[in-house]
């Protein structure tokens, strides 16, 4: 029997058979390699969940703990001393006329360039000294979990290739930090709260957060003069919080 095609028969040229070919396949591979996106990413969604769950109640258990060890001291009549702070949160109150310079090159170094620019810091040795000499430019206090949510939430930026940029998505955050095991905001979040191994890493990813005159003012005429004077500048300690929430 003759192989050869009539006058009706037509076949496509074989190049457009190849491209049809090499089409098919990649169809194949995206739909495998999406299959694959959407299975890794509930995955992931499921190990942020876990992990967000677990510091809920990590926070919760050192709030019991702290209630139980004052109770027991107020049993015993003794006096509970709560373990030094390590977090501190600083915020610039005043602006650059008549900055000496070495108050001036400190600000830059924490990076407080602009009044209400503010940043997390690891209290230490060193730190607060520093904050000693920058002490009548700024207000800073030991924030609470609440606070640390509030402005990583409401007010955080990541450095992106020196570019400011919204903490929008997960996937910024695991690409700057997954390396070291920060993966999402609340891992961030738990990172710096808890002033954790990586937490330089994490306080240097944050873009310094641009807050807000508070709400009202700073209800005081004596602005500049310090925090135990009626003033606004200076240690604020655990009063940090209220002057957080009202510049947000």
């Amino acid at each position: 029997m003759s192989t050869v095609p009539s006058k009706d028969q037509v076949f496509p040229p074989e190049t457009l058979l190849k491209k049809r070919k090499n089409a098919e396949q990649q169809r194949v591979s995206r739909d495998a390699a999406a299959t694959e996106r959407k299975t890794a990413n509930k995955q992931k969604r499921q190990v942020i969940f876990e992990r967000a769950e677990k510091y809920v109640q990590e926070y919760r258990d050192a709030e019991r703990e702290e209630i139980r060890l004052k109770r027991t001291a107020k049993f015993e009549g003794s006096v509970y001393v709560p373990a030094e702070p390590k977090l501190v949160f600083v915020v610039r109150v005043k602006g650059i006329n008549k900055v000496a310079p070495k108050p001036k090159k400190i600000l830059q170094l924490l990076r407080l360039l602009q009044i209400n620019n503010g940043v997390f810091i690891k209290l230490t040795g060193a730190t607060a000294e520093l904050l000693r000499i920058v002490e009548p430019y700024v207000a800073f206090g030991y924030p609470s979990q609440a606070s640390v949510r509030k402005l990583i939430y409401k007010r955080g930026y990541g450095k992106v290739n020196k570019q400011r940029v919204a903490l929008s998505d997960n996937h910024l955050i695991e690409n700057e930090l997954g390396q070291f095991g920060i993966i999402c905001i609340e891992d961030l979040i738990h990172e710096i709260y808890t002033v954790g191994p990586n937490f330089k890493q994490a306080a240097n990813f944050l873009w310094p957060f641009k807050l807000s005159n508070p709400t009202g003012g700073w209800g005081t005429r004596r602005k500049f003069k310090h925090f135990i004077e009626g003033g606004v500048l200076g240690d604020r300690e655990d009063n940090i919080n209220a002057l957080i929430e009202a510049q947000l």
